[in-house]
């Protein structure tokens, strides 16, 4: 694809800790195949108690995302509640592990204490009984559902850092990520695709897409992965529902290696997995020219073009679909592991 001139008008307009892994879509069908695979378990019993008449795993699936802001309807004081015992709610979606390397540490370049992998361990913890107060049952099974989803995300986990030179580098630390030497590609929203060239070729491999321009000139990677992967996933599954699609993934028997041992450490094994997805994410990306962008607060911060091969939209969105059945059943396995 052809490289691209960035528009700082777009600058920070999608900002890592605001990005909806999977999207609307994605992660309902997440919440889904969790739904159909606990029917009739203690683990469906435990779960209808912490949920309230009306809801299932499909439909809170996008409760943590909706509480950063109005995007799903105006808040609710649980919403609000959370929001303000929360102040770093917006972190706990990913992890930024370089993608280069094959297992998440904690205290690692790019991890936290609230990071995904973290914030999935306390969630676990306090639907055992074992927590420390940080969330309430009800809490944790809601981000837990929504975090299941974001971590089978490949860029939720495994991140891009720069060089100076534009090539992708593993930092040994977070001192040496200075925006000097080191960029942080802020999960892949400071890689920006062309869109005109990606909707072109998408428009020759994935069923139904046309090449009609978005009013936008670029697409940041993430977004990229986020949503519009999710969409030709499901295109090329010919299954254009969240309810269809369930079904035919459920049909289909997939062969998927469930994580063994304490349940506490199925995050990190499921991190560990995302790494590998997130290599192949990054496999043929290409980064171009970088330019300065002003984000809404003031501060400035460096965006590169990139470019994929024009197949990209084939194997990325074959990826994307094997992540989100793994992660409904991961997420089925692992409540059906905490409430046996």
């Amino acid at each position: 694809m052809k490289k691209l001139a960035l528009i700082a008008a777009l600058a920070g307009a999608f900002a890592a800790n605001n990005a909806m892994a999977w999207g609307n879509n994605g992660h309902r069908i997440v919440g889904a195949i969790a739904d159909n695979l606990i029917k009739g378990s203690n683990a469906e019993k435990q779960v209808n108690a912490l949920l309230q008449q009306g809801e299932n795993l499909e439909k809170i699936a996008n409760w943590a995302d909706c509480v950063k802001g109005t995007f799903c309807g105006p808040q609710s004081q649980e919403m609000n509640d959370y929001v303000a015992a929360h102040p770093q709610h917006s972190e706990y979606h990913y992890t930024d592990v370089p993608f280069q390397l094959n297992e998440y540490h904690s205290h690692g370049a790019g991890t936290s204490g609230h990071d995904i992998v973290q914030t999935m361990q306390q969630c676990i913890a306090t639907l055992q009984g074992k927590g420390d107060g940080k969330f309430t049952p009800r809490q944790a099974l809601l981000i837990l559902t929504h975090l299941a989803g974001d971590i089978h995300q490949p860029l939720h986990v495994g991140a891009a850092f720069v060089d100076k030179e534009g090539k992708f580098v593993v930092p040994k630390s977070a001192k040496e990520i200075d925006s000097l030497n080191i960029f942080d590609s802020r999960g892949g929203n400071n890689l920006q695709m062309d869109e005109a060239a990606l909707k072109a070729a998408s428009a020759k491999v994935i069923p139904g897409e046309d090449a009609e321009v978005s009013k936008y000139p670029t697409k940041p990677f993430h977004s990229y992965w986020d949503t519009t992967v999710v969409d030709y996933a499901m295109r090329r599954s010919s299954q254009r529902s969240v309810d269809k699609f369930t079904q035919w993934a459920i049909d289909g028997k997939p062969s998927i290696m469930l994580s063994k041992g304490d349940v506490a450490s199925w995050p990190v094994q499921w991190a560990n997995d995302s790494l590998v997805a997130a290599k192949q994410a990054y496999a043929d990306v290409k980064v171009g020219v970088a330019t300065k962008q002003t984000s809404r607060s003031g501060s400035t911060y460096t965006v590169w073009a990139m470019t994929v091969p024009d197949s990209y939209p084939v194997p990325s969105s074959a990826l994307a679909r094997e992540q989100l059945i793994k992660g409904g059943y991961n997420l089925a396995a692992m409540l059906q592991k905490i409430w046996p």
